[in-house]
């Protein structure tokens, strides 16, 4: 690892297909200034703990029950020596002692483009559905860092996605998925 290598902690509640992402992009050397050294989850039963581990990827859970001062998470970060966080489909809102703490070093991947169908509620599933009632033709998603504001830091990065006229949720979703949250 070189001296500019950022040392990553992906934070993960579910599947882990952005983790997955970032993993095969760490392999292919597509991300060459960073290193994932933690994936943090707070479900035990996570699909992306099993990702790490077949990563070779150090894992933890830190469970909503121990979730409350985010005491253990900041302890994992320091002893991990994290130097940047992702959230990558963490379905936990994190306080704002926790994102002052680490201001400009929390990035989230959000599955819209905002201002449009994010904050409290709209996350996976809900925001595609969200999309296709609105009727819009143009979605995507968004890198953003991560402040007390739920989806409110600055944005980094967006790539839109067209809303095909047959599309479901779901299919929604994947090519989201597919064409955005993946490349961004």
């Amino acid at each position: 690892m070189s001296q500019n290598n950022i040392r990553i902690a992906v934070m993960v509640s579910g599947g882990g297909t952005n983790l997955q992402a970032l993993i095969d992009a760490q392999k292919t050397g597509t991300l060459h200034s960073g290193t994932i050294a933690l994936v943090l989850s707070d479900k035990k039963d996570a699909y992306a703990l099993t990702r790490a581990k077949d990563a070779g990827i150090p894992a933890a859970v830190v469970a909503k029950a121990d979730y409350g001062s985010q005491a253990r998470i900041c302890a994992l970060l320091e002893e991990y020596r994290i130097g940047l966080i992702v959230l990558a489909g963490f379905l936990r809102i994190l306080s704002a002692d926790f994102t002052s703490r680490f201001d400009h070093r929390i990035i989230n991947i959000h599955p819209s483009l905002i201002p449009a169908f994010c904050g409290a509620g709209f996350y996976g599933l809900h925001v595609h559905e969200a999309a296709l009632r609105r009727g819009v033709r143009i979605t995507g998603a968004t890198v953003h860092y991560v402040n007390e504001i739920t989806d409110g830091g600055e944005i980094i990065l967006q790539k839109a996605v067209r809303v095909a006229p047959n599309d479901t949720p779901q299919t929604l979703q994947k090519r989201v998925m597919r064409l955005a949250e993946w490349k961004i």
